[in-house]
């Protein structure tokens, strides 16, 4: 049996291929058209959410105004309802103005509104319950709630030309977009907040990292004035007395003294007096002393030349990308310094000092170099005992203290053979200490 042609009812689901069905046809097929462009318009206007409220509501009633060809397209939001989203409303016109009596940046305040628009305006932000509780739609009128979640939080109205008739397929657009638009001005003012927070965050990390420089240069000055106390100290309760003893002496036995032996007295008591007044002077200097060092470098380099004899070289060397330390670490490292300079000053006899500090990805490290008379397998040994509790090792103590800072820190302390030809002081700290109890072994 031949196939049969395709005829127009089997094309488009019409029994008969009469006029009036075909006017039909025609009529839905133009509706589903300009369903079809606004559902596109509708897409574009909501992926102005991320542009912010404004932009979002701007498309919203600029889509409304360009499927209906509409004279006037409102947008209101009642007062009370959705109290951090702006704008409140927004109205267009058929011939493309933007208009708002406040509250948006990119309209005109409006100066010849029809009184059926400015009416539904006040009725919508006022809240009336008629107006804003059901859909209207006349020959050339349509108002659509805007809900969320359930309640009724606004209204979106638009009134067309003469030429322009609503149909039921104009409600179904409208209720599609005023309800998306309605959730996604809550995301757009979602959003905006988020920037405003981020925008706070940033703000307070920068305070937060502007308070950390200040108090990690306020631990070093306090760290300093602690070294210089104790220095001063020192001086005053050990050195100062024995100079002045040993002045007191010589004039003591200065009455027994006769001939060229006497003129010899007189010249050391005279250098005692002078040595006296240069120690108060340098006590002085060295209390009074409040200069912050704004850098570990600095601060290094100053406690060498606390620490280190006026004839003895020294140099300070920093490598790696220089970073904030916590003020535990900058203590840390600040102290075992401190304490390996002393040392070198007190016991080595070192003519060189050099202190390297050096910054990597996950740790800091310490070298305390000298060309001094100092043995490491010596320092080891007294380490070893003075970590034992060893009482005969306790004027060592100091060596103990640095260790135990190092590893407090997960850090490790050794003592090795320097490349200048004395002892190196070596600390590895990591610049995030470990959870409690993981501290790393410490090797000698």
């Amino acid at each position: 049996m031949p196939e049969k042609e395709p005829d127009l009812a089997s094309l488009v689901g019409l029994r008969t291929v009469k006029a009036g069905h075909y006017a039909q046809f025609r009529g839905t097929a133009a509706r589903l058209s300009r369903v079809m462009t606004a559902l596109e318009g509708i897409s574009k206007a909501l992926v102005q959410t991320a542009e912010g409220p404004e932009a979002l509501v701007v498309a919203v009633v600029e889509t409304v105004r360009d499927h209906l060809g509409a004279d006037w397209v409102l947008f209101a939001l009642a007062d009370g309802q959705l109290g951090k989203t702006t704008p409140r409303h927004l109205i267009a016109s058929g011939d493309g103005r933007i208009m708002a009596f406040e509250g948006v940046r990119i309209a005109t305040e409006p100066t010849d509104l029809p009184d059926q628009v400015l009416n539904r305006l006040n009725d919508v932000l006022r809240g009336e319950r008629d107006v804003l509780h059901g859909p209207i739609v006349s020959e050339h009128h349509i108002h659509v709630p805007v809900e969320l979640d359930g309640r009724v939080v606004g209204g979106l109205s638009a009134w067309t030309p003469s030429d322009r008739d609503v149909d039921p397929a104009d409600l179904m657009v409208l209720r599609i977009l005023a309800g998306q638009a309605t959730v996604a001005m809550v995301n757009a003012a979602l959003f905006a907040e988020t920037d405003r927070r981020a925008e706070e965050l940033a703000e307070r990390n920068s305070e937060l990292l502007r308070t950390q420089r200040e108090l990690s240069a306020a631990q070093r000055t306090a760290l300093l004035g602690g070294e210089r106390a104790r220095i001063a100290r020192e001086l005053h309760d050990s050195v100062g007395q024995s100079v002045l003893s040993a002045g007191l002496q010589m004039e003591l036995c200065r009455p027994s003294v006769s001939g060229p032996a006497a003129d010899h007295v007189d010249k050391a008591v005279r250098l005692t007096r002078d040595a006296m007044e240069q120690l108060r002077n340098a006590i002085y200097t060295l209390a009074d002393a409040r200069t912050p060092a704004p850098s570990i470098a600095e601060t290094l380099d100053e406690l060498c030349a606390l620490h280190m004899p006026a004839d003895t070289q020294t140099s300070v060397t920093v490598r790696g990308r220089p970073r904030e330390l916590s003020g535990n670490l900058q203590h840390a490292v600040l102290r075992i310094a401190g304490e390996s300079l002393f040392n070198a000053a007190v016991h080595s006899e070192a003519e060189r000092v050099n202190v390297t500090f050096g910054y990597t990805d996950e740790r800091v490290t310490l070298w305390v170099d000298d060309d001094g008379v100092g043995d490491p397998d010596d320092l080891r040994s007294v380490l070893r005992a003075a970590l034992a509790g060893d009482r005969a090792a306790g004027r060592h103590r100091g060596l103990a203290n640095m260790a135990s800072r190092a590893e407090e820190l997960g850090g490790t302390l050794r003592i090795r053979r320097s490349r200048l030809g004395g002892v190196r002081i070596a600390a590895v700290l990591p610049l995030v200490p470990p959870g409690y109890g993981d501290s790393a072994e410490e090797e000698i």
